[in-house]
């Protein structure tokens, strides 16, 4: 009996000192925990400037930008963050440039693209202007590089061969004035070089229009079909019955070209010439348009002979004879895009197309939405993620849609309390 009770005190104090010991593991996890979130100035700082320029800053642009978090100004901190020319070398040119090829790696070389989505940011220039501004970035003058070229890429792969810092070398112009092409015809990136290569090379121009969606609006066609918007914008190519089968046609295809096609009808006048022989993969082509008095021997007007491919699929189906546009979507279920009121949801050419994508609440959200998952590396995930992604949102629009703003106003939300 007496061992017995021996061996029960026993396991009383070792029960005991177990329990002490994970109260004390515990104290100190939180504790850990807390440090961590719970960050002081100087490790928000810090938190910062990796988020937004991708390396550590010099203990004087911390010391700066710990101040300006004391003083309550962390979006002043994040400014000083950008000042770092890596903001706009590594961290935005890696951003921007998978929406500039169909594959949307970021492997690719900076192009007009590219480097006028930078230049806008760096500037603080109403963003929209992206999809129909007159409006391209180029290499500054007298730096040894090779003149702006509608055929080449050559300009702005030597800025980036001479690493010069994309925070001072690019200046904006006017694209008309750079490319030739019309005032009238320029709708920002649209119409860069870069996007011609990518999105209208052969084909039908459509995926100009549906990777300007993706890239610019967060959405690809599926999610937007709606198969009661009316049919009689459908191109001839597209086939009735494919396979014999009508059901896949209103099932599958109707929803989507019904409101694509009378969309990217805004560039019918547009191509990418190349030779395909001789350079089969358009390294060398050039964006042309066909301007007033010109005419396509195959058409017989403006519109360049991609959009009568393959006319004989369905004889019935629309013939483009210009490019004038209309966003079917202002009806139905994507009325929840947003679309300006101001507007008249139709118009000619791409520079009002451009205009009515851009002037969507849709086209702000995205923008907004993308940066937050940039900088705070992960997707908004719960209520107060969301209400910050609102909050962003109209701070954008009542800050003249300046992007880097936005960036700065994410580093911020990530930064650690």
């Amino acid at each position: 009996m007496k061992l017995n009770n021996l061996h029960i005190e026993q396991r009383k104090k070792f029960l005991v000192k177990k329990s002490l010991a994970a109260t004390v593991a515990f104290a100190i996890g939180l504790s850990s925990m807390t440090s961590t979130v719970q960050a002081g100035a100087r490790e928000q700082a810090k938190r910062i400037h990796d988020r937004l320029a991708g390396i550590p800053p010099t203990e004087a642009v911390l010391d700066q930008m710990e101040a300006s978090i004391n003083a309550s100004d962390p979006v002043g901190a994040a400014y000083t963050a950008m000042d770092n020319d890596r903001f706009y070398t590594v961290t935005l040119k890696n951003w921007v440039t998978p929406w500039t090829n169909e594959s949307q790696t970021v492997f690719a070389p900076l192009n007009d693209y590219s480097a006028t989505v930078i230049g806008m940011i760096r500037d603080d220039i109403d963003i929209r202007q992206m999809l129909y501004g007159d409006i391209i970035y180029t290499g500054q003058s007298g730096m040894g590089l090779p003149a702006y070229s509608n055929n080449s890429n050559a300009h702005y792969e030597q800025i980036e061969m001479q690493a010069l810092p994309l925070s001072t070398t690019l200046a904006q112009a006017a694209q008309s004035s750079v490319t030739g092409l019309e005032t009238a015809a320029t709708a920002g990136i649209l119409t860069s070089r870069a996007s011609a290569k990518a999105f209208l090379i052969d084909g039908t121009n459509r995926a100009l229009f549906r990777f300007t969606l993706i890239n610019h609006m967060c959405d690809d066609l599926e999610p937007l079909k709606d198969i009661e918007r009316a049919a009689d914008r459908i191109r001839q190519d597209v086939s009735r019955s494919p396979g014999g089968d009508s059901r896949i046609f209103m099932n599958s295809c109707y929803g989507c070209h019904a409101g694509m096609d009378p969309m990217i009808q805004s560039f019918a006048y547009y191509d990418y010439d190349y030779d395909i022989e001789a350079d089969p993969e358009g390294e060398s082509g050039r964006l042309t348009y066909n301007s007033a008095g010109v005419t396509d021997p195959e058409t017989g007007t403006r519109v360049v002979s991609k959009y009568h491919n393959n006319k004989f699929n369905f004889p019935p189906g629309f013939i483009t004879e210009n490019d004038d546009w209309i966003n079917y979507w202002r009806k139905g279920p994507n009325q929840l895009i947003g679309w300006d009121s101001s507007l008249p949801g139709s118009g000619s050419g791409a520079k009002s197309m451009g205009q009515e994508l851009a002037h969507s609440d849709k086209f702000a959200q995205c923008q907004v939405k993308k940066v937050f998952e940039n900088v705070c590396l992960r997707r908004p995930v719960d209520s107060s993620d969301r209400a910050q992604i609102e909050s962003m949102v109209n701070s954008l629009k009542t800050n003249g849609y300046q992007l880097k703003r936005t960036f700065a106003e994410s580093a911020v939300y990530c930064m650690g309390e």
